[in-house]
């Protein structure tokens, strides 16, 4: 059975007031890992001691660029203490992203900071939105961050349904980028025309096909995230969790 992670931002309105309760309820629910979006002032002793407890391992911990620039051995120290293996820059401003230059300049922060996170046994990665496939001179801006990166310093969480939101597909990429896919983010989306987010299974995405791509290149953990319910959360992410199981 693969590793299947929940990405802690879709229960954010939970983890805000109870996190380390709420590390216990996704792991009673059946997950294997969680995918942090914030310590809440939280030690990373009692993290450790809360994953320990409740058999749960740290899948990785999305960090702002800000952070990622000033404080990165604060950051890798507390992943370390964890036994957290990937820190992910979930997103950038407008000026690192803006055009090609801008891109490749990024691209050389991200070897900066991929190369520092590999000399401590941390992977780093970056998690895309539906932003980076603008295209630059006839190239998606996602793509000019994987070229101008090393493939040891920067691996891409590919999230899957703001590929297709973007209207392309989700296989083409996991293919184009083969190994450097160590996270896939599942995330469904409920018709054409209502592109909101819906439970994984019960839209209108192939995660059948998408999860048998991201097998065939090794990826380490399938990390359920959502952001948008129709259903009390918790019963929302134990449906996923149910379908995922199933396919995978």
């Amino acid at each position: 059975m693969e590793n299947i992670a929940l990405q802690l931002y879709s229960i954010k309105e939970l983890t805000s007031t109870d996190f380390l309760g709420t590390l216990k309820k996704v792991a009673d629910i059946g997950y294997d890992g969680v995918e942090f979006a914030g310590y809440f002032n939280t030690s990373s002793k009692d993290v450790r001691k809360a994953l320990d407890e409740y058999r749960l391992k740290a899948a990785g911990s999305h960090i702002g660029i800000g952070d990622l620039q000033e404080n990165l051995e604060k950051i890798i120290d507390y992943s370390l203490e964890i036994n957290s293996a990937y820190i992910i820059c979930p997103g950038l401003p407008d000026e690192m992203r803006n055009s090609k230059d801008s891109y490749k300049r990024t691209a050389e922060q991200f070897n900066r900071i991929g190369e520092q996170c590999k000399k401590n046994g941390i992977q780093f990665g970056y998690h895309n939105h539906g932003i980076e496939f603008e295209k630059f001179d006839g190239e998606y801006g996602l793509d000019l961050l994987v070229q101008n990166t090393d493939p040891d310093h920067l691996f891409v969480e590919l999230d899957t349904y703001w590929v297709e939101q973007a209207g392309l597909r989700a296989v083409d990429f996991i293919h184009k980028y083969k190994d450097r896919c160590s996270i896939l983010h599942i995330k469904d989306m409920k018709s054409e025309a209502d592109k909101r987010n819906t439970e994984i299974g019960s839209g209108i995405m192939d995660f059948k096909a998408i999860t048998a791509a991201g097998k065939n290149y090794s990826v380490q953990w399938f990390t359920v995230e959502q952001e948008e319910f129709e259903i009390p959360q918790l019963e929302s992410i134990e449906k996923s969790l149910k379908y995922l199981k199933e396919i995978l």
